[in-house]
């Protein structure tokens, strides 16, 4: 067997991978548990349409200060001590909201779990892309975002075992409390995993730390590639000064724009509302709270399964065509739902195309666009404009999940519509999505984080 500081460690690399995924995979328990509990927390609480919206959203509110604290803490402090923050934000959310005295103090620690989403929906892709070889980098991004869905896939499951534990009564009592204190197990999981892990090699350049980034380097791809690697970022560092300036200058103000454009679209083309509220939405359709979880599950499935097609692909097919291939999908998907819903025959087929649109968000536009989020943005500022970047996704994401239940709820609307309209609102920006696509976003397929960085510096290409 060769020395691996001459070939590098592909366990190396997949391990401190997997545990940096924690962050997504907390992510996704964070924000879908609220899918179980919403039901027996509006009953609970006696929530009206816009409070119920307000249980779903107050989340995000956390998630945006989250991400404007973690770009800063990201590219001051580290990529792990961030990492590490969000554990504990995790950790104290679940306590808080399993055990709140009343709505206001419900809010308040959803808001602190949202804190931590922000700072880990950022921070993990980062780290990974940074700790990741040209090669496989698209791939082990994703892992993230399979990380994600398999957090939302696991909850789904604990949501539907624990609302099995008892009555209607029961659970509008109970069960949504145990909901939320689940996830203080694998948020404890990501605190203790994080302390083994090192600091990202780039970020370690960019503290001066040259023997701590190329031993890490050296584990990574081995020593010649680590020599080349290190070569390659001081010469990159060179030309960055590294200021929230840096984001306005000519050829990276057009990237950052395209980020936050793109992580707009990822999030108003409608997906939080089938993860965030799907068991209300299948028992609109008809069917009773454990059906409609059980639905839920298989929506998890779909999810969870798509992803890893996405994980195969992403370094092979590349960036672009995934997207354009994903928000085609999803537009015609809502466009048939809306109509389902518009001449009110919704019962099998409707199921059918919810999960077409899974399908094709899992298989593209959810973990392409945190691969590509992570790749574009230069080493000194990477981490202050993916927070700019995330801070309107989750903005957007706050708005379609504020927004969803007062258009569902809406009487003069569903007069018209039937239930339709939001269908085909997410599906119309399905369609600005993919004419956004092929304008503005560039294929970074097989290209190191250094050469995306110089294309946009020194060559300002267009895509």
């Amino acid at each position: 067997m060769r020395d691996s500081k001459e070939t590098g460690s592909m366990v190396y690399i997949a391990g401190i991978s997997v545990v940096a995924t924690l962050g997504g995979l907390l992510f996704g328990y964070d924000t879908a548990v609220i899918s179980g509990a919403i039901g027996p927390l509006a009953v609970r609480f006696g929530l009206s349409p816009a409070a119920t919206g307000w249980a779903a959203a107050s989340a995000l509110v956390g998630c945006i200060f989250g991400v404007t604290l973690a770009g800063e803490m990201a590219d001051r402090l580290g990529r792990k001590r961030a990492l590490l923050l969000a554990a504990v934000l995790f950790f104290v959310s679940a306590v808080g909201t399993a055990l709140p005295r009343n709505f206001t103090e419900f809010i308040v620690f959803r808001m602190i779990g949202g804190i931590g989403v922000g700072i880990a929906s950022m921070t993990s892709p980062m780290y990974i892309a940074e700790v990741s070889p040209a090669r496989i980098r698209g791939r082990m991004v994703s892992l993230n975002q399979l990380a994600i869905v398999f957090g939302m896939f696991i909850v789904y499951f604990v949501n539907y075992f624990i609302a099995l534990q008892g009555d209607q009564a029961w659970n509008e009592a109970v069960g949504w409390r145990w909901m939320f204190g689940s996830e203080a197990l694998p948020a404890l999981a990501l605190l203790v995993l994080m302390t083994l892990v090192p600091e990202t090699p780039r970020f370690l350049m960019k503290q001066g730390n040259r023997h701590a980034a190329q031993h890490i380097l050296e584990r990574i791809g081995g020593r010649e590639c680590a020599r080349s690697e290190i070569a390659e970022i001081e010469r990159t560092l060179e030309m960055e000064s590294g200021s929230w300036g840096e984001l306005f200058r000519p050829g990276i103000r057009r990237i950052v724009i395209a980020g936050i454009v793109l992580a707009v679209f990822q999030q108003v083309t409608g997906i939080n509302v089938f993860l965030y509220f799907a068991p209300e939405i299948f028992k609109k359709l008809g069917t009773g709270t454990d059906t409609a979880l059980l639905q839920t599950i298989v929506v998890g499935f779909v999810n969870m399964l798509f992803t890893l097609v996405a994980i195969y692909t992403v370094d092979k097919t590349g960036r672009k065509p995934l997207m354009l291939i994903g928000f085609a999908g999803m537009g015609l998907s809502l466009s048939a739902m809306g109509f389902l819903a518009y001449i009110q025959k919704v019962e099998a087929w409707m199921l059918v195309f919810v999960l077409g649109y899974i399908a094709c968000f899992a298989l593209s536009v959810g973990p392409v666009t945190w691969v590509i989020l992570s790749e574009i943005f230069p080493t000194k500022i990477r981490g202050r404009a993916m927070s700019v970047a995330t801070f309107c996704l989750w903005s957007a994401n706050y708005v379609v999940s504020q927004t969803y239940p007062m258009m569902a709820e809406n009487k003069r609307l569903d007069a018209a519509f039937h239930g339709g309209f939001p269908f085909w609102i997410y599906g119309a920006f399905c369609v600005a999505s993919i004419l956004f696509v092929l304008w503005a976003i560039p294929e970074t397929k097989g290209k190191s984080l250094e050469e995306i960085e110089r294309m946009w510096i020194v060559g300002g290409v267009r895509p």
